[in-house]
């Protein structure tokens, strides 16, 4: 099933985001959590991508057992940094083998330890070129990524909100967007986007602050904005993890809350891998 579907529908779609475990670490450690998760009964759940590929055969395999032992929709994450063309087309044709329906097609990150690493001399320098590729030669559902706040190697939201064209035109059937902490920016986003004739559905991707740590870390690594309130709340309780799980939790409940006010398709959660949490999110907010 393309997942594109389920926005056409009238009730705003839960999707959830899990990341295979670490190479060293067993696989099975994955299916604990996802024996929790699939009792949310999300539209779909998403797998990502290590950097540079060292994940690819995991995701692959997660996805299929995602819909193979919990008869749910995965969306694989395909990056095509580091990788030829010849080798997209090899793990195309390993998804479709294994029923994968649906990819987030993703540029992807530089592989690690590779400072001089240059994405001009890529045969895919641009998810553009990924997802033109997978239209052309495949039959897949594709989403692919948006950024709010701007992608944080775009110095204009102008010229972002023209690459994501590019993208969309390319053969995108909808947009997850990548992590944000103040709903204005989401609203604004979207709105400029249609502006601009981007009319697929646009999903925004909410992460729960649990570890003032790690959040500071996160944004570091993807540029998001942190705005007043959480970060005042991140200072409360840098030295409390009990309380800052609290007041996460209850600071991404507040945000979905106000989302599906205002109508929105569908909410996408980063769970970290953290199944109690996010099934307190979801009951909090009534998903």
């Amino acid at each position: 099933m393309k997942l594109v579907e389920l926005y056409r529908r009238e009730k705003p779609v839960l999707s959830l985001e899990v990341f295979p475990p670490r190479p060293d670490y067993p696989l099975e450690t994955i299916f604990a959590t996802l024996d929790a998760l699939t009792k949310l009964e999300p539209g779909f759940i998403s797998v990502t991508y290590g950097a540079g590929g060292k994940s690819r055969v995991r995701t692959v395999e997660i996805a299929s057992r995602i819909k193979c032992d919990y008869g749910i929709e995965p969306l694989a994450h395909l990056t095509c940094v580091a990788h030829t063309r010849t080798e997209v087309d090899s793990i195309l044709a390993q998804l479709m083998e294994e029923g994968i329906d649906n990819i987030l097609a993703l540029r992807g990150d530089p592989p690690e330890n590779d400072p001089d690493f240059d994405f001009n001399r890529q045969e895919y320098r641009y998810a553009a070129e990924l997802i033109q590729d997978a239209r052309n030669k495949s039959d897949f559902g594709i989403a692919a990524a948006a950024y709010p706040g701007g992608h944080p190697e775009c110095n204009r939201l102008t010229d972002d909100l023209l690459n994501l064209k590019k993208k969309v035109d390319s053969g995108v059937d909808f947009l997850i967007t990548q992590l944000f902490f103040d709903n204005r920016l989401y609203y604004d986003f979207v709105d400029r986007a249609l502006a601009l004739g981007i009319g697929c559905p646009v999903i925004p991707g909410i992460f729960p602050v649990l570890n003032a740590r790690q959040i500071r870390r996160t944004i570091y690594l993807c540029g998001a904005s942190i705005p007043a309130p959480l970060l005042r709340l991140v200072d409360q309780y840098e030295d409390d993890p009990d309380g800052m799980e609290k007041a996460g939790i209850e600071y991404a409940s507040q945000q979905v809350e106000d989302l599906l006010t205002s109508g929105v398709p569908g909410v996408h959660l980063y769970t970290m891998n953290k199944p109690i949490q996010i099934t307190q999110i979801v009951h909090n907010v009534g998903l």
